[in-house]
């Protein structure tokens, strides 16, 4: 299945808007660190009815093996008719993007988040040809990041390469994934005015996700009425007493918002 059927499928199905980011971590020495992936598949377990996909960072990959217990959440999640995406901000040259992409989608991943910096003959256009080998598999772009110093590049004044103009960074990425055909776009919750902005630019022909809700200060209200799609939401489900409980409590806002929205 498309990963935009897919996604769409499941956020239909659990009235849901929301995507877990899945990045419980520890370091060798630490008593989580041999228990990372039985934690995942707790949170996993607990907030799966009220979720729409998973996002696994770094904090997994690294400890747990792409092919070893990754594979496994990774499996997990589809067990559930949940898509699983990662987030690995792909930007290096061609032919190495290329074996990433084959890697990450061999062992099971739906969609992944890339860099378009890079830009595209010699960067990503390779990633986006090995996706559709794998049956419409989702790339998603990153614009707009929702950490603190992300004005500090993403608004950064370039002279844009199709038509001579200046503009900011995040307004050229943003066109190109339109021109690419991206499934969709990052976009941090922490800067609706942002994401009202490249809402506007995409004209709702690619969706936006939206990270940093909850922990970094994001609103999903604020975000739903700007434009956002989808929210990537991480830290106030997986540190929670109660990850189900709270996963729910963020797809019922989501939700109904949108229903009344």
């Amino acid at each position: 299945m498309k990963f935009a059927d897919f996604i769409k499928e499941a956020s239909l199905k659990n009235r849901s808007r929301i995507i877990l980011a899945l990045d419980l971590s520890a370091l060798p020495g630490n008593p989580l660190f041999e228990e990372l992936e039985e934690k995942a598949k707790e949170v996993l377990n607990a907030t799966a009815p009220y979720i729409c996909a998973v996002k696994i960072n770094m904090q997994l990959l690294l400890p747990l093996g792409l092919y070893s217990g990754v594979k496994r959440i990774i499996d997990e999640t589809h067990s559930k008719g949940l898509p699983i995406i990662m987030d690995c901000k792909l930007s290096d040259v061609g032919h190495t993007n290329k074996w990433a992409a084959k890697h990450y989608f061999n062992a099971g991943f739906d969609a992944m988040i890339v860099n378009p910096l890079v830009g595209w003959s010699g960067g990503l256009e390779s990633v986006f040809e090995v996706a559709e080998e794998y049956d419409g598999r989702g790339v998603i772009l990153l614009v707009y990041t929702s950490h603190k110093a992300a004005p500090e590049s993403y608004e950064l004044e370039v002279k844009d390469p199709v038509d001579g103009r200046f503009k900011p960074l995040f307004e050229i990425f943003a066109r190109r994934a339109l021109e690419w055909n991206a499934s969709g776009v990052i976009v941090g919750g922490t800067y609706p005015d942002k994401v009202r902005y490249i809402h506007s630019i995409l004209e709702g022909k690619v969706p936006i996700y939206s990270p940093g809700i909850g922990a970094q200060g994001g609103v999903i209200d604020e975000c739903l009425k700007a434009g956002s799609s989808f929210f990537i939401i991480g830290r106030s489900i997986y540190l929670s007493s109660n990850p189900g409980e709270a996963a729910r409590r963020f797809r019922d806002l989501s939700w109904t918002i949108n229903e009344t929205s």
